[in-house]
């Protein structure tokens, strides 16, 4: 629960390699294109395809075992941020030894003590000869979603401005997606110069961009691995839900019997909020009608009175007697109307 979890380291993105100098040690050229290494000579031989380049056998300085490279050419690079935290900055000052000191500007990590480079050399120790003071130095893992195997390759830089740069952007990203998605990202090297004391001095720095067809998108919040590896799908419109047809809940009511069962259809017309429980909409008002009608003895799909005996011609008995009507003047007044199927539980009228 302790340990960091993240995906095998399976190569690494350089920004320079060296060259032989006369028998001296080798010297350092900064490059215009990706250089991508590796244990893995599967690996480098399938960047190659992807970049250009020739992949070769190579030694990194200072070290005995051997790795494959390729000086691609390449000046950008498509990735995947993977989720988590992917970015770690320090001044580190390394030598024979290893990593001599690491420092976050403020302690330097292994003694506790403050910053060692500003204690021995001022404010202007950065501008101290390289090998004698810290370097800024960021490190990056992304994903290179077109090489073979699931895991990470390592960008490092010891760019100043680039580590500027690489914070703030990806500060950003993990705001809006909390750590807990891939971001699609644009790996790119930029030629810069500035103008210091008098001379200009020209210089490489690695931009890395979320690689998306709006800002929005990226400060949206988290997105699935499906964008990441196709940030064009964003850009595409949602395909619209086909609409969900009306039951004909006047044709439903028209088929029933009885008053009850048109309230029965106002019921499942509420449920489904096709109408308001107040009843005051059109098609509650429809309804409350047809309840009206056939309490009345009217066919609501006809209108017309249900009543056989008005058909048929009045027949006396043996006697000659016809039977008599009684009439109900209790019953002689129009029913009363059909709010209550529109009220809250729908209770009959």
């Amino acid at each position: 629960m302790t340990m960091k979890r993240q995906g095998a380291e399976l190569g690494r993105i350089r920004t320079g390699y060296s060259v032989p100098s006369n028998g001296k040690r080798p010297r350092p050229v900064r490059s215009e294109t990706f250089v991508l290494s590796s244990h893995s000579r599967d690996y480098i031989a399938r960047a190659a395809e992807l970049y250009g380049g020739e992949p070769e056998a190579w030694t990194p300085q200072g070290q005995k075992i051997a790795q494959h490279r390729v000086i691609t050419q390449a000046r950008e690079l498509r990735a995947i941020l993977p989720p988590g935290d992917p970015l770690s900055q320090a001044n580190e000052l390394w030598t024979g030894g290893g990593c001599a000191r690491r420092c976050d500007g403020i302690t330097e990590e292994f003694t506790r003590r403050p910053c060692l480079c500003l204690a021995e050399h001022g404010e202007a120790w950065h501008e101290q000869p390289a090998g004698s003071v810290c370097k800024p130095t960021s490190r990056i893992n992304v994903m290179l979603a077109d090489l073979p195997d699931f895991g990470v390759w390592r960008l490092e830089t010891h760019s100043y401005y680039a580590a500027d740069a690489m914070a703030g952007g990806i500060d950003a990203v993990l705001a809006a997606t909390d750590g807990k998605s891939p971001m699609p990202l644009r790996v790119w090297i930029e030629q810069r110069s500035v103008v210091r004391r008098g001379k200009t001095k020209n210089f490489p720095v690695v931009m890395v961009v979320p690689a998306i067809p709006s800002l929005r998108q990226a400060l949206s919040g988290p997105l699935s691995m499906a964008a990441a590896l196709d940030p064009s799908t964003l850009d595409r419109p949602a395909i619209a839900a086909a609409p969900v047809e009306r039951p004909d809940y006047l044709a439903d009511a028209r088929g029933c019997s009885t008053a009850d069962e048109v309230r029965q259809v106002w019921r499942r017309a509420n449920e489904a909020g096709h109408v308001a429980r107040d009843g005051s909409d059109e098609l509650s008002r429809d309804l409350m009608q047809i309840a009206a009608d056939i309490e009345k003895g009217i066919d609501p799909r006809t209108g017309v009175v249900e009543d056989d005996d008005q058909d048929d011609e009045a027949v006396p008995d043996d006697d000659g007697v016809y039977d008599a009507e009684v009439v109900d003047e209790g019953n002689a007044e129009p029913p009363t109307a059909w709010p209550a199927v529109a009220q809250p539980g729908g209770g009959a009228a």
